[in-house]
């Protein structure tokens, strides 16, 4: 799945403690452990960082 993640793309929180939230692909970071971040930016303007293991990418139905 983190290979996939690319920075606009619509994703699904699948796992974590934001599961079941839904966003656009901000700020993709490697970690100096490895672990690739992302922060997830709601459709209301909430931000908040995962893991990018814990999300799915999914298509996005609006502007295509």
């Amino acid at each position: 799945m983190e290979e996939n993640l690319k920075d606009g793309e619509q994703c699904q929180v699948i796992a974590g403690t934001h599961k079941g939230k839904a966003g656009i692909v901000r700020d993709i970071n490697t970690s100096k452990t490895g672990h690739i971040t992302i922060t997830v930016v709601q459709a209301n303007g909430d931000r908040f960082k995962t893991l990018g293991k814990n999300v799915l990418v999914v298509p996005n139905i609006i502007g295509r």
